[in-house]
């Protein structure tokens, strides 16, 4: 198992490309299960998520190959096998989503009960109740779901809560159910708009994916097609945390601010100084002093909980204090316990806490807890006075493409080592 080493105290300056969104790409590596012909995905980041998803539907029967291009095609006509293996499905939660597709497309699926990050419950029951609704039998049974539909139904659907995985999977499922599905409180999150554009793209009738109602009007079969994946909005924002906590200046190529502005607003009260265009996003603290920010974590179009550990490194040295609230996921403050260890001074009470901004944060041995607080601890190195290292890095790897190479390349102290 490897660490990353940190020797904290270097400004960041530099350029970046933003990298492909995993959060848009496992679902749409899911939705190729509904086609018989081939599907083309170019910009997929190089994360171990990714690599898990096509391990997952090649257990299956996909093939997936690489061209000289760096494209990806993903060829499903040969499927054979209808189970997603515990041993695959433990380390990700969003391995659920080949539910979906997959009752859809074959009438049928088994699927172990999900893993992942250990950041809450997360609880699969409003996926597996819209599909009941839909017209899936639904058992679980020895830890797997099992599904199965002659064929689905369309329906007026309300899902029990705002998921980002149920309502992509549900409108996957609905793509190819007889009739009309209409969804409402779903989630408004760019990557359902990515997939709907995707499913789109393949001859699905979608409507109204990033409001507060979908409607998806069923189609016989769908066709193969070329997509590119979306920039990643959270690899985006870490980055220009991490520029702003070391007084440094960055530009992010590749992406846009639209979907970065709930952060961008909250940076530029700190002290940043942003400039951005359609493809670009510049960055550049005018003040060493960092003004605190509060917090409230919201689903899309609100502040993104997968930024809320980055912000609370930020503000750990921020001049003065500072109020963050998680509203979206319960659980999600294991970060804290490290960060005081560094020197923070946070307080938490359940789905709160409280941040007393110090003057600098010292270098310690930590250790990640999941994917963003993982992404939190580093932040913290590079501010860091001394080294830091940081164990237990497999969870960055799942969510950040070279994250090493990329703050080196920015003029950070950043190495990969052995345990």
């Amino acid at each position: 198992m490897e660490k990353l080493l940190i020797r904290g105290g270097k400004t960041l300056t530099g350029e970046i490309n933003c990298s492909g969104a995993k959060n848009a790409a496992l679902p749409v590596i899911a939705a190729s299960l509904l086609t018989d012909d081939d599907v083309v995905l170019q910009n997929l980041p190089h994360l171990q998520d990714i690599t898990t998803m096509f391990e997952l539907i090649n257990s299956m029967g996909a093939e997936i190959s690489l061209d000289e291009n760096m494209f990806f095609k993903i060829k499903t006509s040969n499927i054979k096998s209808f189970e997603a293996r515990y041993e695959l499905v433990k380390t990700m939660r969003a391995s659920i989503l080949v539910l979906g597709s997959m009752t859809a497309k074959f009438g049928k699926a088994k699927i172990a009960l999900p893993g992942g990050c250990a950041i809450g419950t997360r609880p699969v029951n409003y996926h597996l109740d819209a599909l009941k609704k839909l017209g899936a039998d639904i058992s679980l049974t020895n830890g797997y779901i099992e599904a199965k539909a002659k064929r689905l139904k369309g329906a007026d659907i309300k899902l029990g809560g705002i998921t980002v995985t149920g309502t992509e999977n549900i409108m996957m499922a609905a793509t190819l159910a007889e009739g009309i599905t209409t969804l409402t409180n779903v989630a408004k999150e760019p990557e359902v708009v990515d997939l709907a554009n995707f499913l789109n793209g393949m001859g699905a009738k979608i409507y109204g994916a990033g409001t507060d109602s979908i409607r998806i009007e069923g189609v016989a079969s769908l066709k193969g097609c070329q997509y590119e994946i979306p920039p990643d909005r959270i690899e985006a924002g870490t980055y220009l945390i991490a520029a702003a906590l070391t007084n440094g200046s960055i530009k992010i190529n590749k992406i846009g601010p639209d979907r970065l502005t709930t952060v961008i607003q909250k940076l530029e009260e700190c002290g940043a100084e942003i400039k951005s265009s359609n493809n670009s996003i510049d960055l550049k603290m005018t003040n060493e002093i960092i003004s605190p920010v509060n917090i409230t974590t919201r689903p899309f179009p609100g502040f993104p909980t997968d930024m809320q550990a980055q912000f609370t490194v930020l503000n750990a040295i921020a001049s003065g204090k500072s109020f963050v609230n998680e509203e979206v996921f319960e659980n999600r403050f294991m970060h804290v316990q490290e960060l005081n260890r560094m020197g923070a001074d946070i307080l938490t009470n359940g789905s709160a806490a409280t941040i007393n901004g110090v003057k600098h944060l010292q270098g310690a041995q930590v250790m990640a807890t999941d994917l963003r607080a993982s992404a939190c601890l580093i932040l913290a190195g590079l501010v860091a006075k001394g080294e830091t290292k940081v164990d237990r890095i497999y969870h960055i790897d799942r969510g950040y493409e070279r994250i090493e190479e990329k703050l080196s390349s920015l003029g950070a102290d950043i190495q990969r080592i052995p345990n």
